[in-house]
């Protein structure tokens, strides 16, 4: 079964590997130490058209679809789940809401800085109280002229220190209404506008997670993002495709702990033998392979319907469901394979292990996946 151009694939997929193997292969556990977002680095990406993958070739993008976006996802996230994570809060989140929602005008301002990594973009929905539950959120925004008033904040939100703008859901209405909720713009040093403290994370440490808050911040009317009170809609549109960006990092990081089990496993020698040798180990492998497998298929077959652009509530959610808690199965049995290694930061499975917790929790967990699916299946 193929998707997508199989040439274009092939070059999309060298170029991807080139760059993670030169760029952050070497660096990746200094970023993940220190909790350092390389902000370098994505200026880098951008000049290769990994930051604007959506985006067309009118506004400095690539011009892609679903298929070369899985493929860069993944790819990096094989490497490192941190980078992986934010090229795709970048691309699915923020750049694509407003090439979905904005008008011609709010295109040409923001998406040719955001294309090129010239600006990294930060997307909130989330709330302190709020994460499964949007619509209780309690951030508001009150109209005042020709500008709307913003005050609340928003957490857990990647790239809220860093971002140079900020694509934000906030109540416009009542609390709980899905009509209520509206969607602004919102650039750095906007007076009122400003990020938090970086969260001490688990995994995915390269990724910055922080919050944002907002004082009295003045945002001009021109910033909405289509219409007053379409915010909610819109944003569990841009999460159907946030789903495959998940999935696709998903696969990435399974992928890569699949791939330094089985070197481990070939290398490492006990009772005089590889361990790969052994059924025990064999078995484990076997199995994480066929589940990768199975992954990537669910990922590549919602890639497909969202390129030809078919609903893709379902299959989206199958795919992020499945392929997250395959890379959490995996981290858990690469660290297993490693044995004591497994435990210590000389050896890659633990980071592995970290990060793809992340996956089953993050744009929505794996309990909220299985509401989405069970519902479309009783309709």
């Amino acid at each position: 079964m193929e998707f997508g151009n199989y040439e274009n694939q092939e070059m999309i997929t060298q170029m991807v590997r080139d760059f993670a193997e030169k760029e952050i292969r070497p660096k990746m556990m200094e970023w993940d130490e220190k909790q350092h977002f390389p902000v370098e680095l994505f200026k880098k990406m951008g000049e290769l058209g990994m930051m604007g993958v959506f985006v067309p070739q009118e506004y400095g993008g690539a011009g892609f679809g679903y298929f070369e976006y899985y493929t860069i996802v993944s790819e990096i996230a094989r490497v490192c789940g941190s980078i992986g994570l934010s090229v795709a809060a970048h691309n699915s989140l923020c750049t694509n809401h407003i090439l979905m929602f904005g008008t011609e005008e709010q295109k040409q301002k923001w998406m040719p800085k955001l294309a090129t990594g010239e600006w990294i973009g930060a997307w909130g929905l989330t709330e302190t109280g709020t994460g499964s539950d949007a619509g209780g959120m309690n951030t508001t925004a009150v109209r005042d002229g020709d500008d709307w008033v913003i005050n609340g904040s928003k957490n857990f939100i990647t790239h809220a220190i860093s971002g140079d703008v900020a694509v934000v859901i906030v109540r416009t209405g009542e609390k709980g209404d899905s009509h209520g909720m509206t969607t602004f713009v919102i650039e750095k040093g906007t007076p009122g506008f400003s990020g938090g403290k970086k969260e001490d994370k688990l995994g995915m440490r390269a990724s910055e997670t922080a919050g944002l808050f907002f004082d009295n911040c003045r945002v001009p009317h021109a910033n909405m993002l289509g219409e007053e009170g379409d915010g909610f809609v819109q944003a569990m549109k841009i999460l159907d495709g946030g789903r495959i960006s998940i999935a696709a990092l998903s696969v990435g990081i399974a992928k890569g702990a699949l791939d330094a089990s089985v070197k481990y496993s070939k290398e490492r020698e006990q009772f005089g033998k590889p361990i790969s040798k052994f059924q025990a180990i064999a078995f484990k492998l076997a199995d994480m392979a066929t589940e990768v497998e199975a992954a990537e298929l669910l990922t590549l077959q919602a890639a497909d319907l969202k390129n030809r652009g078919l609903n893709v509530t379902k299959q989206s959610a199958f795919a992020k469901y499945y392929a997250s808690e395959v890379a959490v199965r995996c981290g858990n049995e690469a660290v297993q394979i490693f044995g004591g290694y497994g435990f210590t930061k000389d050896f890659p499975a633990e980071k592995f292990y970290r990060d793809a917790k992340l996956c089953t929790i993050g744009e929505g967990t794996s309990e909220i996946q299985k509401l989405v699916i069970s519902r479309e299946i009783l309709k």
